[in-house]
C-alpha cells in the first residue's frame, strides 16, 4: 500500500437513527438479499478453451486437449481477490463454447479430456477449496447456450435436462453457492432454428431446491437485475424495486428500466454492475497494456458501489493459469486508493432538524475539508428516499453542493472540495422511521474534479 495516501486524509463520519413516521406496504429485500447487499464488491473470473485461442466467443469445435494451464493456482486468485477487498468470486464454469472447467458426466468438452492435469483435474473443485480457504464466497457463471452440444437448439426438452443435469452437479459437489449467473445468451436469434426454448422455470427450481441461500442473476425469474451496461456505471438514479410485470424470463427489462428500477414496485429486484478490468472478458496478451487504470477504476468503483449496486469486477485468467502481474498490480492499487479514502471515519453529533423542511443539521466540530458525502438506509424496511440535497455553512450561509434522488444501501455523493464547520441535509419527502441509517463524510485520497470527469 502507497502510505502516502494515508497522510493527505481528512475523514468525518456519524451515524444515527432518524426518527420519522413509519410508512407501511413498502416491498423489502429476502435475508439473502440482504445479505448480497452487504457484499457489495466481487471478483469475476472469465477462464476456458478462450484463453488459449485468443477469442472471446468460442464456436464449441475447439479440441478440449488445447485447455493446459502449466501454472494453475487458485489460490492466487482467491488471495488477490482476499487482499483486493472483494467478498466473492464468480468462476464461468462454461461459457458459450460449452467448455466445462469441471469434469461433467454429460459432456467429452470439459476439464477431463484435456491435456490439464492429464485429465485428471478440476478447476472448480480448486477455486471451492482456495475460496473455504480464504474465507470468500463462490459462485458460478454458466451459459444457457452450448455451440458444442448436437442437440442445442434441435430437441428443447432433450437440452433443457441435458443442462439441467449439469446445475445439478455444480450445485450438489462445491459446497455453498452464493450466486448463479446467467446471461441469457440464446443461440443464433437471426436463425430461428437454431433458437433454444429454455426452461427457466425448472433451471431455477434445480437452483433453490439444491441451494436455498443461491440467488440467481440475470435471465430467467432472478433475484438480481443486470445494470444494463457493461461500462460498470449504475444509474444515478436507482431504485431496487421493480414491477412484477414488466419483466420477462426469456428477456432482458427494457433497459432504462433495468438502469433506473422502478419506484415502489412490487417486487426488489436491485442491479448488479459488471464490467471487465481490460476491453476483453477472456485473457488475451496483447491486453497486457491495456488494463484499466487506479483513476478508471476508482471511478468505476463510486459509480457501482456508490449507486446502490454491487459491483462485479471481470480480472481474465491468463494461459499460465494465474491473475496476471498487470491487473493484480491495478486491484492493489484501487484498494489502496480506496483505504486511504475511508480510512479515518470519527463520529460527529447530529441536531435535529425542524420537521417542516425534513432538514437535519451536522456540526462537525470545527472546520473540516470534504468532498464526498455518503447515505445508507435502512433498506430491510424497503427503500424510500426519492430526493436530497446537501449544503455546506460558508461564509455564514448555505452554499448548496450537491443533490441527488435515491438512495438505497449506499449512495456516494461528490461534492465540490469544501471546508466548512457544518452540513445540512434536506429531504423531498419525510422518511419512515429509522430509514437513514448512516451518513458520512470523506476526503478523497486523489484529486476530485467532480470523480475526474473527463
Amino acid at each position: 500500500m502507497n502510505r502516502t495516501f494515508l497522510f493527505i486524509i481528512i475523514s468525518l463520519f456519524f451515524s444515527t437513527h432518524f426518527l420519522f413516521s413509519q410508512s407501511a406496504n413498502l416491498t423489502k429485500p429476502s435475508a439473502q438479499q440482504l445479505r448480497w447487499h452487504e457484499m457489495q464488491y466481487y471478483m469475476f473470473i472469465h477462464f476456458g478453451v478462450n484463453s488459449f485461442t485468443n477469442l472471446e466467443w468460442g464456436e464449441g469445435a475447439e479440441n478440449p486437449k488445447i485447455f493446459n494451464p502449466q501454472n494453475l493456482d487458485c489460490r492466487q486468485w482467491a488471495r488477490i481477490a482476499k487482499k483486493a477487498g472483494m467478498k466473492a468470486i464468480i468462476l464461468t464454469v462454461k461459457h458459450h463454447d460449452g467448455f466445462c472447467l469441471w469434469p461433467s458426466a454429460y459432456t467429452e468438452h470439459d476439464v477431463a479430456n484435456s491435456s490439464w492435469k492429464n485429465g485428471k483435474g478440476d478447476v472448480l473443485k480448486e477455486l471451492s477449496e482456495a475460496c473455504k480457504e480464504y474465507g470468500i464466497k463462490l459462485g458460478f457463471y454458466i451459459s444457457p447456450w452450448d455451440r458444442n452440444n448436437p442437440i442445442y437448439g434441435k430437441d428443447d426438452q432433450a437440452y433443457n435436462t441435458y443442462f439441467n443435469n449439469q446445475l445439478k452437479e455444480i450445485l450438489t459437489q462445491y459446497g455453498p453457492i452464493f450466486e448463479v449467473w446467467f446471461d441469457g445468451a440464446n443461440g443464433d436469434r437471426e436463425n430461428p432454428e437454431k433458437y433454444q426454448a429454455y426452461n427457466w422455470t425448472l433451471f431455477n427450481e434445480t437452483i433453490r431446491s439444491l441451494q436455498p441461500d443461491a440467488l440467481v442473476f440475470g435471465a430467467g425469474y432472478a433475484d438480481i437485475r443486470w445494470v444494463g451496461n457493461e461500462r460498470g456505471v449504475a444509474s444515478e438514479t436507482n431504485w431496487c424495486t421493480f414491477d412484477s410485470k414488466q419483466r420477462n424470463p426469456s428477456e432482458d427489462a427494457p433497459i432504462p428500466l433495468l438502469q433506473a428500477g422502478i419506484k415502489n414496485g412490487d417486487l426488489w429486484w436491485p442491479a448488479e454492475t459488471d464490467v471487465s478490468i481490460r476491453p476483453g472478458w477472456f485473457y488475451h496478451p496483447e491486453e497486457d497494456t491495456k488494463v484499466k487504470s487506479v483513476n478508471q477504476l476508482e471511478k468505476i468503483y463510486f459509480e457501482s458501489v456508490g449507486r446502490n449496486t454491487n459491483l462485479l469486477l471481470n480480472i481474465p485468467i491468463d494461459r499460465e493459469g494465474l491473475v496476471n502481474a498487470a491487473d493484480s498490480i491495478a486491484l492493489m492499487q484501487l484498494r489502496a486508493r480506496l483505504d486511504a479514502t475511508f480510512i479515518d471515519n470519527k463520529l460527529e453529533k447530529l441536531s435535529k432538524g425542524t420537521p417542516d423542511n425534513n432538514a437535519f443539521v451536522v456540526g462537525l466540530k470545527g472546520k473540516k475539508t470534504f468532498d464526498v458525502i455518503s447515505l445508507k438506509e435502512n433498506i430491510s424496511q424497503g427503500q424510500t428516499i426519492d430526493g436530497w440535497k446537501v449544503e455546506a455553512w460558508v461564509n455564514k450561509q448555505w452554499v448548496l453542493l450537491g443533490e441527488a434522488t435515491t438512495v438505497g444501501y449506499q449512495r456516494w455523493l461528490i461534492l465540490p472540495k469544501t471546508t466548512s464547520p457544518k452540513i445540512r441535509i434536506s429531504f423531498k419527502n419525510p422518511l419512515p422511521s429509522r430509514q437513514l441509517l448512516d451518513v458520512n463524510l470523506y476526503l478523497r485520497a486523489s484529486p476530485n474534479p467532480l470523480l475526474d470527469k473527463k
